[in-house]
């Protein structure tokens, strides 16, 4: 069993999923949840733009050292398909469901960078 994350992970998680609604707002995405529960797994994001229903798996470091798009690995965008796909069933039936990701560094100010790649969880 893992050891719980810290404080700061958490909270730079936190950081990083409210950059990320905010940028997908400013692209007029309907915000429709956060860290939406689906059995045991969680989705980070989850918007609708039209008929566009989009999940987005959020992905965050502090500092530049590593970049957060390779914390994607195949079991994390297993877990984060199975998910989607019984929210959408639930709840998103009569739209596309699209699944992204976003990695977010923040420098040493703070300021977040985000780097947004979409339908990368379709294979």
């Amino acid at each position: 069993m893992s050891s719980p994350p810290s404080l700061s992970k958490i909270s730079t998680g936190r950081q990083a999923e409210e950059a990320v609604t905010a940028w997908l707002e400013q692209r007029g995405y309907a915000i429709v949840g956060r860290n939406v529960r689906v059995g045991r797994l969680e989705l980070d994001v989850v918007a609708r733009r039209g008929r566009t229903f989009v999940v987005c798996e959020v992905r965050s470091r502090r500092g530049t050292f590593v970049d957060p798009a390779y914390a994607f690995d195949p079991r994390k965008r297993d877990r984060v398909r199975r998910a989607a796909l019984t929210y959408w069933v639930m709840h998103g039936r009569g739209a596309q469901l699209r699944l992204d990701a976003a990695a977010v560094s923040f420098d040493e100010a703070g300021v977040p960078r985000i780097d947004y790649f979409e339908n990368v969880f379709c294979e």
